[in-house]
Formats: C-alpha cells, structure tokens, sequence
C-alpha cells in the first residue's frame, strides 16, 4: 500500500461515458479514489451506492469521489444507469493504475487465481498526497467511514 504523505500516482482513464478522467482534473481538491473488483456485483454495488447516497455531502466538504476497476467502459456505463449513480467510474482494464496504487494483483476465488483488482480507498489531498489509506475495506459501511475521517473544509484551515 501506498503511505500517507506519499505522492499520488498520476491516472488518465475512460469514464463511464467514454470520457478522459485525469487526476488533475481534480487539482485544488480532495479525491477519494476507490478501488473495486467487478461492477455489479453484490458488494461492489453496495459500496457504489452507499458512496453515491453520501455524494452531496463529499460535494459540501469539496471531496470528490471516483470508482476504479478493471471493467470495460460498457460495463461501467451499464452499472452506472442501473443505480443512477452520479459520480465518474473509472476503466482501468489493464489494471496498470491500480497497480500504480498497489491494489492490483493475484487473487483466489473458488479455487482459482487470476488477476484482479483489490477493494482498497485512498483520499488524496489538494496537494496530490495521500492522506488516508484504506486497505481490503468490507463494502457496507465503508462510505461513510471515509466521510466521518474527512474532516470539513472549514476545520482544515
């Protein structure tokens, strides 16, 4: 895992929409960048959707808030509209930045192994750094723990 205070890796990646998404695009804010195996799944929509219900409320502390996987944009587009959710979810089919985050890797399910991406967050700060770090992270719940360590805005200064 990434340290806090470590740089954040640059990304460029496909949105759901087809759309570039670019971690300056962000620049000046927080980010919470979170990483999840496969759309559609059990709890990978519930950690979506608990992310998206909270979403005005990261808006109101200018946090933003990104999924990645290694879903193809198609997929992501399909996923996004079944929930209405309202953020950008990131295509990362190669697994290259979830790499660069050290949430790629070898797994086992069911027997098998196969590479894949590993359910870990990070929030990087307006400065680019990590300021937290979430590793192998339950889906239900999660949301809102990520928003209950961000401080707002206001009290940061």
């Amino acid at each position: 895992m990434l340290d806090i205070g470590d740089e954040a890796p640059p990304f460029e990646l496909p949105n759901q929409h087809g759309e570039t998404v670019s971690h300056s695009d962000f620049e000046g804010q927080r980010l919470v960048i979170y990483f999840y195996p496969r759309a559609n799944t059990d709890g990978c929509t519930t950690e979506a959707c608990e992310f998206n219900d909270v979403l005005s409320t990261f808006a109101a502390r200018d946090v933003a808030v990104v999924g990645i996987s290694d879903d193809p944009v198609d997929d992501l587009a399909d996923f996004a509209a079944d929930y209405d959710l309202e953020f950008d979810l990131l295509s990362d089919e190669l697994g290259e930045v979830a790499t660069l985050y050290e949430s790629y890797g070898e797994k086992r399910m069911f027997g098998k192994t196969f590479d894949g991406v590993f359910r870990n967050t990070y929030v990087v700060g307006p400065d680019g750094h990590i300021e937290a770090v979430y590793e192998g992270v339950s889906p239900e719940g999660h949301a809102d723990e990520v928003l209950a360590a961000l401080e707002p805005v206001d009290a940061v200064h």
